[in-house]
């Protein structure tokens, strides 16, 4: 579905859920201005000729006639296909749960469109097709709980665990936003157990219960985009840092192809085919990681620490092959030590 019509839908179920939702809400909620929220509502009164009114006790837009609904004919095919390829893809994120309601949206809108621009959905499952790759599995209910909560802003009580030191901790979090980071699902909250805004996974949060009699603001002067902008794909640090990395005339190509971050300058190329990226996020320990898994077709430049560790862990897994030979054999079917 296009963003402006995603919108309408999800502000038409806000209004209608009876929380008396505000301009500031709607803002909040979709990460637009106040200039665009207007005209937004006044699309639902001209266009739609919805039945808005405001509460001044409530301080929120509420229908007038509760009977009145969108209209059903609001999509076009390409929507539709947009519509259909989102809910493939959120399947894969959020399990089969919700495969029936889901199915159920997109069969709905596909059957008040025009005859002229039906959309066979059956044919459209056998065209496309997703790998989701490597996720984590999440609760998808746990997802449902996060997105009130970032929504009404209530903190919730979690047990969390932590790989690192093998250990459930319980924590006290005000969530901010919810961000999927190549499949898997990270919270951006604050957590008042290290007093400052952290990133969770998702998958690793054991129980949790939101505290609906409670409310919180956001830290005074935080920002998401520069908080999210500071992070390669996960990882973070308070302090930016510049990495300077150089790829072969055969990796250049694919590095080519994709943009890899906020913050990356354009390649410099080389004459003879190769180029070196630069870009400011992240930590080292997942920028070595990533760098790692382009072998012999990349090499750190800067900063000289991390080219350090690269070398340090290239050697390291070359020893651990070198001192792995003649002590076990490979045959067909497995590993016999």
């Amino acid at each position: 579905m296009s963003s402006k019509l995603n919108r309408i839908v999800q502000m038409d179920a806000l209004i209608r859920s009876g929380a008396y939702p505000g301009v500031k809400t709607f803002m909040e909620r979709f990460e637009v201005g106040e200039r665009a929220v207007h005209f937004d509502l006044e699309y639902f009164r001209s266009t739609l000729q919805a039945p808005l009114a405001y509460d001044r006790r409530q301080h929120g837009y509420y229908y007038a006639n509760p009977a009145w609904s969108l209209p059903g004919v609001m999509v076009s095919e390409g929507e539709l296909l947009s519509f259909f390829l989102s809910i493939e893809l959120a399947r894969r994120y959020l399990g089969t749960t919700f495969e029936a309601p889901l199915r159920s949206a997109v069969e709905k809108l596909a059957a008040s469109l025009p005859v002229a621009v039906k959309v066979d959905l059956g044919q459209l499952a056998q065209h496309y097709s997703f790998g989701a790759g490597a996720t984590a599995a999440v609760d998808p209910y746990l997802l449902l709980a996060l997105d009130r909560a970032i929504r009404d802003r209530r903190p919730l009580d979690v047990t969390y665990f932590t790989p690192s030191r093998n250990a459930l901790t319980e924590r006290t979090l005000n969530p901010y936003h919810l961000h999927n980071a190549r499949g898997d699902w990270q919270l951006i909250a604050f957590d008042s157990y290290r007093g400052r805004v952290l990133t969770f996974a998702v998958e690793r949060i054991r129980l949790w219960s939101v505290r609906h009699n409670e409310s919180f603001v956001w830290l005074d002067g935080f920002s998401l985009d520069a908080y999210l902008a500071s992070q390669f794909v996960s990882e973070r640090t308070d302090e930016p840092i510049t990495f300077v990395i150089w790829f072969d005339p055969y990796q250049a190509h694919y590095i080519r192809e994709r943009h890899w971050h906020v913050t990356q300058e354009p390649l410099e190329e080389h004459a003879d085919g190769s180029a070196t990226m630069r870009i400011t996020a992240g930590t080292p320990g997942e920028i070595k990681r990533w760098v790692l898994g382009f072998g012999s077709h990349a090499r750190v430049i800067a900063p000289q620490a991390l080219a350090d560790e690269v070398q340090a862990e290239l050697r390291a897994a070359l020893q651990r092959y070198e001192h792995s030979s003649g002590t076990e054999s490979i045959v067909q079917g497995g590993v016999v030590g």
